[in-house]
């Protein structure tokens, strides 16, 4: 496969997957709502409330840890594979993997600092969304056009 065809394709995977992603949670926030908060009405997708349908409030916000997880894993596979597609070899593997876990561990840490600072819970969230979405995939392709072209030394 050509280096571009294979970029491209990355991208588009990760689109395709940070779409999937949006649905599945809006969704699911939905559901939880509508137990947690009693609600007469639930509006999640039909086919999403008969996927979910007997499920507990423990089970959906398990289900909702593991889902960002799995989306973090995802987008962590693309983003390496983007690095490949990119410079080339692995060489990069290892600095993608400590930020990625920098990141998800700073989250961690707003969020147990938001039991003093409730705000703190907020920024925890988008540097989440952050892993789960596109994000470092798009800065790694961004990065990759502040190289210098080979013959300018």
């Amino acid at each position: 496969m050509k280096r571009s065809a294979g970029i491209a394709l990355v991208l588009l995977l990760a689109v395709l997957l940070g779409a999937l992603r949006e649905f599945f949670f809006l969704n699911l926030n939905y559901a939880i709502d509508h137990l947690a908060n009693h609600r007469a009405y639930s509006f999640a997708h039909s086919s999403f409330q008969a996927a979910v349908q007997g499920m507990t409030l423990r089970d959906l916000v398990l289900l909702k840890w593991v889902a960002a997880a799995t989306f973090i894993l995802a987008m962590f596979g693309l983003t390496l594979r983007m690095a490949h597609l990119l410079f080339g070899g692995h060489r990069y593997r290892n600095s993608i993997a400590l930020l990625t876990a920098g990141i998800a561990g700073l989250a961690l840490l707003l969020h147990l600092g938001s039991a003093v600072h409730p705000a703190l819970d907020l920024v925890s969230v988008k540097l989440l969304h952050l892993l789960q979405y596109p994000g470092m995939l798009l800065f790694l392709w961004m990065a990759s056009m502040l190289r210098k072209p080979a013959n300018q030394g």
